[in-house]
């Protein structure tokens, strides 16, 4: 027998794209300091302060490799010291009007200075492998830019990855066994890829699963297990429609004290318009916290039972959440998180991470998953629209020609390859498909579609100083993944860049149009 019903696995998944050095307000790096300030800076602080009380195995912790490169950045650092440093004088600038807003303020700013200060001057890394070397957590790794990876040819796929894997084993010390399929994207015989590249384990939506997500499951015969989000357990945090920070009594994400650009209202109610909403309440906050916390522990342990009771042994519930929900868009969520760490144990559930439930054996029979997503329809429409992958098919054609083995490293053709591996990242036909500064993702993938193309006129024209003019003249010319060699792209057959020199032509005129209308920056 065992002394616990079953087992909840918390999986967080960090990731923004990449922002450093493209634009600051209402979108660029003002959105990474955000998240950084609000939910990495606790989220990292709540997993120390539990791992020095001895506990283990609390979190799964993804961190995109884009998003870990960002933490790392000296650019980024500087950037998010001033950040903090202007919180603290945009809640004194407050006291007058708003006192009590600024005093909680003043306090929440101090601590996040106090805790970069002290902790993060370093960047990320240090903090994560830290972590993971105790047992606190385990860390996910992932695709370099976190594309949608079911769109992606299965070459430019692999290579991906490889970045994304290795850039991890640089910075904390592993490479990871678990990943975050960005966007929970699959396609049939994706998980002979991952099996190649070392992958034993990756996170998939539950209707992958058809639901049955109550043990790990083989992939196949490919020995790959993935682990699918319960969203019976999940959605009752968030959703598409409720969930717990849309409660009355927490900080409305939506209303501005605009002088200040605080956030001084709690939600009140749905349809209460934001010049109606009560004045926010620390104390009203935290009874919500306790009162939530326990209702979403309840809601595990009930779910584990039945579990239990209808597969006849201990099962798994997996959680899965974006990081920056917990501080970022729900500012209670870091606090949330803690009283819920903190009250599993006592109630009977066994914490853990999906490795760690993969070695106590919570693994069932094989399945062949459908294509999938954890977007809308739980499929592709999202990333599958026809004005991201036709720009995306030719920067994969043109990656593939450019890249592949050499006798020395070609920074050209490396630049090459990062701009197409920015190109390539999700978020830009995420955030067209669903509105959210639409215009802003499409510039930027116009942007490093371009570059890409623009790289690949030049290299088949073998004009090298231009092109080295060319990527000195980008506001961010420091590449991303400085480890990348282009010559690791997998291709035994790689042809030249000259091959297709029509459509590289073609590309390069458009891109040097864009140059000439738009200035150095592409």
């Amino acid at each position: 027998m065992t002394d616990h019903v079953g087992t909840l696995c918390l999986v967080l998944h960090s990731h923004l794209p990449h922002l450093a050095h493209h634009g600051r307000w209402p979108v660029g790096e003002e959105w990474l300091y955000q998240a950084w300030a609000h939910s990495y800076l606790p989220v990292v602080d709540l997993l120390e302060r539990l791992g020095g009380e001895g506990r283990r195995q609390l979190v799964t912790l993804g961190v995109t490799p884009v998003l870990a490169a960002q933490l790392d950045d000296p650019h980024c650092l500087r950037g998010l010291h001033d950040w903090l440093g202007g919180w603290l004088l945009r809640a004194h600038s407050a006291a007058p009007r708003l006192p009590d807003l600024a005093a909680d303020e003043h306090r929440r700013a101090s601590r996040a200075l106090e805790l970069f200060e002290t902790r993060w001057r370093h960047g990320a890394s240090p903090l994560l492998r830290e972590l993971a070397d105790g047992g606190v957590v385990e860390l996910l790794g992932g695709p370099a830019t976190h594309p949608f990876a079911p769109l992606l040819d299965e070459d430019v796929r692999a290579f991906a990855l490889d970045v994304g894997l290795a850039d991890a084993a640089l910075r904390t010390g592993r490479r990871p066994r678990g990943i975050w399929a960005p966007e929970c994207g699959y396609a049939p015989g994706m998980e002979a890829g991952y099996a190649a590249a070392g992958v034993g384990h990756l996170v998939v939506d539950g209707p992958a699963l058809h639901g049955d997500t109550g043990l790990l499951r083989p992939v196949g015969a490919s020995g790959v297990l993935a682990a699918g989000r319960d969203l019976d357990v999940t959605y009752r945090v968030w959703s598409p429609r409720a969930g717990y920070p849309g409660g009355r009594d927490y900080r409305d994400f939506h209303t501005f004290d605009h002088p200040s650009g605080l956030k001084p209202a709690r939600v009140t109610g749905r349809r209460v318009p934001p010049e109606r909403k009560r004045p926010y309440d620390p104390a009203r906050a935290a009874a919500a916290v306790a009162r939530d916390a326990a209702d979403f522990v309840r809601v595990v342990h009930d779910r584990l039972a039945g579990l239990r009771a209808r597969l006849g042994r201990p099962a798994l519930a997996v959680a899965a959440f974006d990081t920056e929900l917990f501080g970022h868009w729900w500012s209670e969520g870091p606090a949330w998180l803690e009283a819920v760490l903190r009250a599993l144990p006592g109630a009977g559930v066994r914490v853990s991470t999906l490795a760690d439930a993969i070695a106590a054996g919570l693994v069932g029979p094989a399945v062949e998953l459908p294509p999938s997503s954890w977007g809308s329809g739980k499929d592709w429409r999202v990333w599958d629209v026809e004005e991201f992958t036709g720009v995306n098919g030719t920067t994969q054609k043109l990656l593939r020609e450019a890249c592949g083995p050499g006798s020395a490293r070609d920074p050209l053709r490396d630049a090459l390859a990062g701009q197409a591996l920015l190109a390539l990242s999700s978020d830009w036909a995420f955030m067209a498909s669903k509105h959210s500064a639409a215009q802003y993702a499409r510039d930027r993938a116009r942007l490093h579609a371009g570059r890409v193309a623009e790289l690949a006129g030049l290299v088949a024209a073998g004009r090298v100083r231009a092109g080295h003019r060319r990527i000195a003249a980008w506001p961010d010319a420091e590449p991303v993944f400085g480890h990348l060699d282009a010559r690791t792209f997998p291709s035994s057959a790689c042809l030249p860049v000259e091959n297709d020199t029509a459509l590289i032509n073609r590309a390069s005129r458009a891109a040097e149009g864009r140059s000439r209308r738009h200035g150095p920056g592409g």
